[in-house]
């Protein structure tokens, strides 16, 4: 399969669950709005949310891939055999351990909830019945990484989706029983733990066929074994960098009124073109990086290196511009009905303003760790992590004191830069840092480009401050093609790039 059609297959699956989650949070806002039982929700839902987006990612591919790409093929299946039922056994536990806890563990989410009545108890609730979720979704990235290494992106990419489609049913009925908004909450979180084993049963399914499915057995003891063991945490804690990022924003707007949700609903539009980028890099780019380092092939590592980052800045400039230009039309069109007022939408355009700033920052550092991934330096790809961790924690407390709920979403901005600049040290330190005249040349040709477009939708936006749901799509539409163009014609985007995706890796 070419590279082309592999970056293909992965990018419109998730493109296409993240228009289902768009309709989930559209949703959401519309019924659950910007409250206390907005907030009680949304901080419970954060933290298996969190799991679901970096497995769904690939999260668990750095670990996995590497190791079980230097196995024969009939140990690697037993060797995912016995991963998959060590990891189930340790999720039980933790699921377990949550349950019992989960008050003190919705204060650590969202300790700012305690001042609200009635809140805490709600997000210990919710985070009872929503955290199951993140056994089915975990086993399942375990399962997809094995498929990934075989070059089998449908069902891995397609399986996802199960989790959004399955939570928008749930919003949909709920429209026909008039609950009162607790019980609308708790009834939400429930299906998102059903929709988790769904997702599960689908990847089984993908791994009972083919000519080496993975064979399950009481787990045996080898070196295999226990080396991923050890690196599967780092692993999905360098791989979450930016989701740690905006778990340590949530706690600090915990302490605003509907901070947490603005934060959530600004995000969610934020993570549309960042999760596109992260499929592809978990997915696609990570075996085609690991294959190059265990050929030895320093410079082809560099170059393949160099080509992602230049194909992340041409997604990600432009989207970053476009998210801050028409960050109020989207939050209006997008979640400003039912519950959710114009003072929120106010807000949530606030905070997407400050996010889109960190846009290109989290996307580079999804390319970056990639290369540090396939050589195997998980304890640097996390110190980096904790870096922007870090970072983000001290900028978003002082920046949230001077400017409110827009300066904790700049702190969040300003994590992503110190990840970004902490992954090329360690990328130099390496030897691996060298960008290319290549990657040189089109960064300063995407940067007219991108002034160009965004020149555009300001000059549009303001002969049509307020527009609709058509307006907007006009606008990104319009946005779209003048960037085309305006990238055509300075040269950051040419015929070579189709020759290059369509080379085989």
């Amino acid at each position: 399969m070419s590279l082309l059609r592999s970056s293909l297959l992965v990018g419109l699956g998730t493109v296409a669950s993240r228009v289902l989650g768009f309709a989930r949070d559209i949703l959401f806002a519309q019924v659950l709005g910007a409250g206390p039982v907005a907030d009680a929700f949304l901080a419970a839902f954060r933290l298996p949310n969190l799991v679901r987006r970096v497995v769904a990612e690939g999260g668990l591919n750095p670990a996995l891939v590497p190791a079980l790409g230097r196995l024969e093929p009939g140990e690697a299946a037993r060797v995912a055999g016995d991963v998959t039922i060590v990891f189930a056994l340790l999720l039980l536990g933790l699921v377990a351990l949550v349950e019992i806890a989960a008050g003190p563990v919705a204060l650590l989410l969202a300790p700012g909830l305690s001042g609200q009545e009635g809140a805490a108890e709600l997000a210990a609730l919710y985070t009872r019945l929503a955290f199951p979720t993140v056994l089915g979704v975990t086993l399942a990235s375990v399962g997809a990484a094995f498929l990934n290494m075989r070059r089998r992106y449908g069902a891995a990419t397609l399986a996802p989706l199960a989790v959004n489609g399955g939570l928008i049913l749930a919003l949909l009925a709920l429209e026909r029983l008039s609950l009162p908004p607790e019980r609308e909450a708790a009834f939400l979180a429930a299906a998102s733990s059903a929709a988790g084993l769904i997702q599960l049963a689908a990847i089984a399914a993908a791994l009972a066929r083919g000519d080496r499915p993975v064979r399950f057995r009481r787990p045996v003891p080898s070196p295999a074994l226990k080396g991923l063991l050890l690196a599967g945490l780092p692993a999905l804690l360098a791989s979450g960098a930016m989701q740690l990022f905006v778990l340590a924003g949530t706690q600090i707007a915990s302490f605003w009124p509907s901070g947490v949700s603005w934060l959530y609903y600004a995000e969610r539009v934020v993570q549309l073109p960042l999760g596109l980028m992260a499929a592809l890099a978990g997915s696609v780019l990570l075996p085609e990086l690991a294959s190059r380092h265990r050929e030895g092939g320093t410079e082809a590592l560099r170059e393949a290196q160099d080509r992602a980052l230049g194909l992340a800045l041409l997604l990600a400039l432009p989207a970053a511009a476009a998210l801050a230009v028409l960050a109020g039309p989207i939050a209006a069109v997008l979640f400003r009905r039912g519950a959710f007022d114009a003072a929120d939408a106010q807000g949530t355009a606030l905070v997407l303003m400050g996010l889109s700033a960190g846009l290109p920052f989290a996307t580079a550092g999804k390319v970056l760790s990639q290369t540090l991934f396939a050589r195997g330096a998980l304890r640097g790809t996390l110190l980096a992590a904790l870096a922007g961790l870090a970072a983000t924690a001290a900028a978003g407390a002082v920046l949230g004191r001077l400017l409110g709920m827009g300066g904790i979403a700049l702190g969040i901005s300003l994590g992503c830069l110190a990840h970004a600049l902490a992954l090329v040290l360690l990328l130099r330190r390496a030897g691996l840092w060298r960008p290319g005249p290549g990657l040189r040349a089109r960064a300063l040709r995407i940067v007219p480009a991108t002034a160009t477009m965004a020149l555009g939708l300001a000059a549009a936006l303001a002969l049509a401050p307020e527009p609709g749901p058509v307006g907007l799509a006009a606008l990104c539409g319009g946005g779209l093609a003048l960037y085309a163009a305006a990238a055509w014609l300075a040269g950051a985007v040419g015929r070579e790039d189709l020759a290059l995706a369509v080379k085989k890796p």
